[in-house]
Formats: structure tokens, sequence, C-alpha cells
């Protein structure tokens, strides 16, 4: 039996919060950061390399929130854990990549060569005009390492003086994907552009986390847009008003790709006309299926457009076309000899402030439907009683 991932209910200062949280999580925080360290140390980097990789990243976070080093200490507190676990676990991807240039400059590893996986993705978004019910439903394949089903939590986070967020994520992390009470949600994709790690920049955790405590639909924007990434990533909001956008950002531009008939897909390459007249896409080598998972998912939701629903969305991300090499990935040995699947499979409808989570998609059929306590007020809610904050059902 697969296990749904663990609420943690969380409110008050942000000490509050973070030690709440670092005990909460605790087991799947070190079990998250151990396997980091783990594939760190296979490519050269004891605890201490690996500190100093993190460290390097740790100024950034300050200048870009403070709050947000304060509150990974306190996580790091409640866990047991030292600051540095929890700062690896919040720039992963950065730190990943750091150690891939090191081990080149050192000449351990080809320059340029990928040792790394790509954080995979197949995001989607149905706007107003393509749903029977007239909301949007935002929803996303996220495509990990498999371990990373036994390292993930939900957490709900009640944020005085800042939007409610309900947010999936990694075991001391941040944000990932979510939504907020203000009607924003969000998800993001892998993308690599030959102008990654020229520099480096905030790590993509604290850009989302940042994004999901706007009000304003315009900062949330402003965050993603504008904010100095070391890599390429694709970033995709919607308001429950009906509205999406789909940045393909590049370390130092963003293109934008508009929906179109009320439908958003992206997976991982490169789609804007202007983004690849100006760049080279240099991740197809490691996700070549990225360049049907897109079509496969337009596809199976275009014959549905008008009437769709939260359901039809799952049941595009549920699609096994070429698998192992599908929009739902079962665990599969990647193309760099790492176990990797579609960890979880998230949909959410920012209007009714609810997020669904499916752990292992390929292997589980088990929803678990996830609510805030404090929804979003533009919402036309079906019923005035609270409804419960946590429930299961099953999906064909």
């Amino acid at each position: 039996m697969v296990e749904p991932f663990p609420l943690i209910e969380l409110g008050g200062s942000i000490g509050e919060r973070g030690l709440a949280y670092g005990r909460q999580a605790a087991e799947r925080i070190h079990k998250g950061a151990l396997h980091y360290r783990e594939q760190l140390a296979r490519d050269g980097f004891d605890d201490a390399g690996v500190d100093a990789l993190v460290e390097r990243l740790v100024p950034l976070m300050a200048r870009f929130d403070p709050a947000y080093v304060e509150e990974m200490r306190f996580i790091a507190r409640g866990a047991d854990a030292p600051f540095s676990t929890i700062a690896l676990i919040n720039a992963r991807t950065e730190v990943l990549k750091l150690a891939q240039r090191a081990r080149a400059e050192r000449g351990a590893v080809e320059d340029g060569a990928v040792d790394t996986d790509p954080d995979g993705c197949t995001s989607v978004v149905l706007l107003p005009e393509a749903t029977a019910d007239g909301r949007v439903v935002h929803g996303q394949n996220w495509d990990w390492k498999v371990e990373c089903a036994e390292t993930s939590v939900v957490l709900s986070i009640e944020n005085e003086g800042k939007p409610d967020i309900l947010t999936f994520t990694e075991a001391g992390g941040l944000a990932r994907s979510g939504l907020n009470n203000a009607g924003l949600a969000i998800t993001a994709n892998y993308l690599e552009s030959d102008r990654d790690y020229a520099r480096i920049g905030v790590p993509l955790a604290l850009i989302r986390r940042k994004a999901l405590e706007c009000t304003h639909l315009a900062h949330a924007i402003r965050a993603v847009h504008s904010t100095p990434k070391s890599a390429s990533n694709n970033i995709v909001l919607s308001h429950a008003d009906g509205l999406a956008f789909n940045f393909e950002c590049a370390p130092d531009e963003t293109f934008l790709v508009h929906p179109e008939n009320g439908l958003l897909v992206h997976a991982n390459h490169w789609v804007s006309p202007i983004a690849l007249g100006k760049l080279k896409d240099t991740g197809i080598a490691t996700v070549p299926d990225s360049l049907y998972r897109d079509l496969r998912v337009r596809a199976l939701l275009a014959p549905r457009l008008g009437r769709a629903s939260a359901q039809d969305m799952r049941d595009a991300l549920f699609d096994d076309f070429q698998s192992p090499w599908s929009v739902c990935r079962p665990p599969r040995m990647s193309l760099n000899d790492n176990l990797s699947a579609t960890v979880a499979m998230v949909v959410m409808e920012p209007g009714e402030s609810v997020m669904s989570v499916t752990p292992l998609p390929a292997l589980n059929r088990e929803v678990t439907t996830y609510r805030m306590r404090r929804p979003y007020a533009g919402a036309k809610r079906a019923d005035a009683g609270e409804a419960p904050r946590q429930a299961r059902l099953k999906t064909a």
C-alpha cells in the first residue's frame, strides 16, 4: 500500500511554525537529507564539502528574504538537525549542480556532462472557459527520485498578515507546488539551457514560497519573472478568477507562453519561439519524452474542453503511453542510472482552496484531498459548513 503524504498544520510566529514543522517532519527530513548527502558523497563530497556548497547560497537566501533563513534555522532546531541540512533541502537543485561543476573543475567528470537527474514534470491548467463548472484547475505530475515518496509532506500554513498557504513539498522545504487563500496557485517544471549556472541566483524553493505569500497576482508575477536564478526553470502561475501564465525562465531572462482555448500544458522543453531564437535547449538529451508528454496531455484534454473537470485532468496525467517513458512514470532507471518515478500527482482548485495529491500514481490510484481552513474569499462555496481538511477517495 502506498501511504498518503502526511498533513502538517502550522501557525503562529516564524519560530513557532519552524519548530513545529521540524518536530513533526523530523524523520522525513533526516531521510531526505541523508539521501542527498549520500548522492553527493558518491560525487566526492563529504559532509564538510556539502556544507561548503550550501554556504555559498545562504547569503543569497538572506538577501532575498531573511525571514526564510530564520524559519529554516527553527526547522533545523525542531528536527534536531544542522541548519545546513535544511538549507540543502531548500537548495538541492542548485547544490547538486554546483557539485557537478566542482567535479568538472577537478577533472573528475567531463565539463558539461550531465550526471544528475532532471527534476521533471508535466504541468496543466484548465481555465474557466474549459471547465464544466467555470473553475480553474491547476495540476502537475512531479517526476523525481522515487525515494521522495517517503520524504515529502503537505504543509498547511496559517500566515498572519499574509495569505495562508497549502503546499506539497519535500520535508524541510519551504514550498513546492501549492496554492494560497488569495486565489493563487503555482507549479514548476525542469528546463535547461546553455545559460545555466553562469551565476548563482536565488534557490527555486524560495521563489515559489515568495509567490505563495503574495496577496496580489502582480506581486507573484514579479517574484517569478524578475528574481535572478541559477538555472532555467518553467513556472506556471494561475489565479482562481480565470488567469494563467507560463513563464519559461532562463537565469537572466523570462519568456511568456500563453494558454490556448483555455488550456495550458508544459513539460520539460522550451516552447517559446522567442526563447528558442535566443538560447539553446540543452535538456532534451535527459528528458526526450518531454517532446510528446505535453502533446499527449493536450490531446487527451482537447475533446473535453468546455466541460472538463479535475477528474479529467487526473485521467490525462495518468496517461501511460510509451510507459515507462510516459506522462505517468512508474519507477524505472533513468538515463543516468538513478531510480526515478512520478513521485506525486497534484491537482488544485484555487477557487475552492483544495489540493488533491496522489503518491506514486503509476502504482496507486488513491487520492488524498486537503482543504485550507480559511478558504479563498472569492470562492463560491457549495456549502456553508466547514469542509473536512483531509479526505481520501479512489479513482477508477
